[in-house]
């Protein structure tokens, strides 16, 4: 059944598979037990009953394991240089968090060469990759300069396809007695230079960063670029972000811990996906989001990492998802569809977070026979194999 050069690949005897697909399987996940998924180059090509997969040019014996899509993390920082030991170590000491830390991280970025980012970049994609994200967004907002901005974004785009412009992190300390002139250089020259490395335009509406009305100003801006809003939304208190997210018609509003019904209300409304990050309420000790609550009123979630070095060091998606469903409400199923088809949601796309034929082929293969297992064993690291746009990594 080869249609290209590529060969072809079955993956057999699969124990349990998540298509994401119910009209393939069982359930919301679309399960299919003792399943084949056959790959064809970069494609799925087919899926069903292990018994009836089409000869390939290769075979794969999952060997009574389970199988489930890439993960999709749709919320990460990875264009940043330093380390933050001593914050988080004076944290879970008692000191509590807030915004100001993203400076500590912005003066050693800006210090540093192209190399030692773009360094840095590949190994967080790759250390993401071995715990089965196929899908990576990442974001600027360390470097807060025209320059440092554009650099972020150039370096980020040669790795990833998600990039995020994020020029609207903070004030910098240098814009701290003119926040409105950093607004006026964030949707004006840093926005032009910047703009053609992105796809996303995101913005910190909160306390101490930026409020309703310049996160207005600065997400319309974007969408005037080109660039589709997300916003970093009431994670450290109530605020205007969830409702301007929805207003402006953002792909995500994130975070999402501190919500009013009306909020949301709002959510379960609109297209606008609610991303949770636990990593960072792990991180700060912070108030959990109510994933449960989301869930109930209709609203569409999404996990991701939040990988940054301040409030969420980690790339771990499966720890994540064990997070979620020990502290948030969210049963194993619904963490799982959140972290690859809610994260897919999240980012606009539909060739991936699903096991489907003519879907991109990323899948990982768990050391287990069910994917329940990714919260039953947390911090086991139950990936065994990856593969990504159809090749074993």
């Amino acid at each position: 059944m080869t249609t290209n050069s590529a060969p072809t690949t079955a993956l057999t005897h699969i124990a349990q598979l998540v298509t994401n697909d119910p009209s393939l399987g069982e359930g919301p996940l679309g399960l299919i037990q003792d399943a084949a998924v056959v790959i064809d180059g970069d494609r799925i090509a087919w899926v069903g009953p292990s018994g009836k997969a089409p000869a390939t040019d290769n075979a794969v014996d999952a060997g009574g394991r389970a199988v489930i899509p890439g993960f999709v993390d749709s919320h990460s920082h990875l264009v940043f240089a330093g380390d933050r030991t001593e914050e988080f170590n004076a944290r879970m000491s008692g000191r509590p968090y807030s915004a100001g830390g993203i400076r500590t991280t912005v003066a050693a970025t800006r210090a540093a060469g192209d190399d030692v980012l773009r360094a840095n970049v590949a190994r967080y994609l790759a250390e993401g990759l071995r715990q089965g994200t196929t899908t990576q967004e990442t974001k600027s907002g360390y470097g807060l300069t025209v320059e440092d901005e554009a650099r972020a974004l150039r370096i980020a785009a040669e790795q990833t396809d998600e990039v995020t412009f994020l020029g609207a992190h903070i004030v910098p300390p240098d814009h701290a007695d003119d926040p409105a002139g950093y607004v006026d250089l964030v949707t004006g020259p840093m926005l032009d230079a910047c703009a053609p490395h992105a796809r996303w335009v995101d913005v910190f509406c909160e306390r101490g960063a930026f409020d309703g009305d310049q996160a207005r100003a600065i997400l319309t801006a974007g969408a005037a670029k080109g660039l589709v809003p997300r916003v970093h939304a009431n994670q450290l208190g109530h605020g205007p972000g969830v409702q301007l997210a929805v207003e402006l018609g953002a792909a995500s509003a994130d975070h999402c811990t501190h919500l009013t019904d009306a909020d949301v209300d709002a959510l379960a409304g609109s297209e606008t996906v609610a991303t949770l990050l636990p990593g960072a309420e792990f991180s700060t000790r912070a108030t959990w989001p109510d994933a449960r609550r989301l869930l109930d009123a209709g609203a569409t979630v999404a996990l991701s990492t939040d990988c940054n070095p301040g409030s969420s060091f980690t790339s771990s998606m499966p720890f994540c998802i064990a997070l979620a469903v020990r502290d948030m409400g969210m049963t194993p199923d619904e963490a799982v569809w959140s972290a690859t088809a809610g994260g897919a949601r999240a980012l606009r796309r539909t060739d991936v977070g699903r096991i489907t034929p003519g879907a991109r082929a990323d899948l990982a293969l768990l050391d287990a026979p069910s994917h329940v297992h990714l919260a039953y064993r947390p911090g086991v690291p139950l990936v065994s194999a990856v593969w990504h746009k159809g090749v074993l990594v």
